[in-house]
């Protein structure tokens, strides 16, 4: 059991996940260790093993914060007054994406081990957020495109859910990339978080 203060659990809690949103920014998660999160953090190395056993138990916290963050983009739009286009409920699903980019490079990752090497409290509260997206998704588009049934706005969810793994991947491309891509005569245009949620959301929903 961990000692300490509500507040104070909250605190160093929110810290590890902090420093490992730091080390994010600049290192791949491969590279990134619980010591180099130590480093990070105001308090003894040993200490953050009171709250997560692993690296993954803390990336998956992480990547619980950042659903939450997008949920609270979702929750705004999904209390909207008035109505919305089909078009322009693709426009403000796809400009809550643009901003949370780290969300889209969390998913890109290799979820499996993350959540195979979490344990299954943590685990279960990531998948509460991750749930919570997809009930914000479904009221958004049951509130403002009421000619779509249950089953059409399930469907919605089942397709646009694995085409958010690969936005990252096809927006953020490296110049190593772009070169190799060049060079294998690969056609490609590069496009933005928004530009291509738009496209596939459009096409999805029609506008």
């Amino acid at each position: 059991m961990i000692k300490g203060t509500p507040e104070l659990i909250a605190e160093r809690r929110e810290a590890i996940v902090n420093a490992c949103e730091k080390l994010y920014r600049t290192m791949s998660f491969k590279d990134i260790t619980l010591k180099e999160i130590g480093n990070e953090v105001p308090f003894s190395r040993p200490t953050i093993y009171n709250y997560f056993q692993t690296k993954e138990e803390i990336f998956l916290a992480l990547f619980e914060r950042e659903y939450d963050r997008w949920n609270a983009d979702l929750e705004a739009i999904a209390a909207k007054d008035g109505g919305m286009s089909r078009k322009e409920v693709a426009q403000a699903l796809s400009r809550s994406l643009e901003k949370r980019v780290q969300l889209l490079k969390l998913l890109s990752m290799n979820n499996y081990d993350m959540e195979a090497n979490s344990r299954e409290e943590i685990l279960t509260s990531f998948k509460s957020s991750y749930g919570r997206s997809m009930e914000n998704f479904r009221a958004i588009i049951g509130k403002f495109c009421p000619d779509m049934n249950g089953e059409q706005i399930q469907n919605a969810v089942r397709v646009f859910y694995p085409f958010m793994f690969g936005i990252y991947p096809y927006t953020a491309v490296t110049e190593k990339q772009k070169r190799a891509m060049r060079a294998a005569n690969v056609d490609f245009t590069e496009q933005t978080v928004y530009e291509l949620t738009l496209a596939f959301l459009t096409n999805l929903l029609g506008e």
